[in-house]
């Protein structure tokens, strides 16, 4: 289960498992501001030719584009995707291809509940992540741009108890520019409203696997 504090880890013990875990990485990418400008520029210029380019994200394929900048962000993804299997005890290999989107939100855009059927992962780069929100009238606990994940079995917490680590269903991210986030593909998330003047940038991406029969699991 994800929660919004670090557990610690369970101790080394044969007779206890970690059951069902929900593996989830969020890294910095060595960020050069000549290139992640680079990319905020083409972005902008992309959303202006193309109506609608943040919802209409299965019409094109970003990571397909050979401009320095997105060829750029498509390698840093290929090595995050590297980091995550070698986390993972998959000791095979894997073959797969990227599927990417950008999202310009702008003041009050969001993401509703949902999560990417047909893919293995899915993730996130943060190009430029607004700092100071408008200060407007309302609840003083909104965390305006966040993301949030939501734990896949449900009413798991239904019985916790204080400390038994199933208690928050809810994980949410502040994202910062030049973090990339990697996670599951069937993980339900959402996007907090963008509350400031300034646009929230970020290109989200599909890890497809291609079919092979070593990837069908022994039941």
């Amino acid at each position: 289960m994800l929660a919004n504090k670090e557990r610690s880890q369970m101790p080394n013990n044969k007779n206890f498992l970690l059951l069902w875990p929900t593996a989830f990485m969020r890294d910095q990418i060595p960020l050069d501001p000549r290139i992640n400008e680079m990319l905020r520029g083409e972005l902008m210029r992309l959303d202006g030719e193309r109506e609608s380019m943040t919802t209409a994200y299965r019409d094109e394929n970003l990571l397909s584009s050979e401009h320095p900048a997105i060829s750029w962000l498509r390698d840093c993804i290929h090595h995050a995707v590297i980091r995550y299997v070698k986390n993972s005890e998959i000791d095979y290999a894997l073959d797969w291809h990227l599927q990417g989107w950008a999202n310009i939100n702008r003041f009050g855009d969001y993401h509703n509940l949902h999560n990417h059927p047909h893919a293995w992962l899915s993730g996130t780069y943060y190009v430029a992540v607004p700092e100071t929100p408008l200060d407007l009238p309302g609840r003083a606990d909104r965390t305006p741009g966040a993301i949030s994940f939501f734990d896949p079995r449900p009413q798991a917490n239904m019985n916790a108890i204080n400390k038994d680590g199933q208690v928050d269903p809810e994980y949410r991210v502040q994202p910062k520019a030049g973090e990339i986030l990697l996670w599951p593909a069937f993980l339900h998330h959402a996007v907090h409203p963008n509350l400031s003047e300034n646009e929230r940038i970020s290109v989200s991406f599909n890890v497809v696997l291609r079919q092979h029969e070593q990837y069908l699991p022994t039941q």
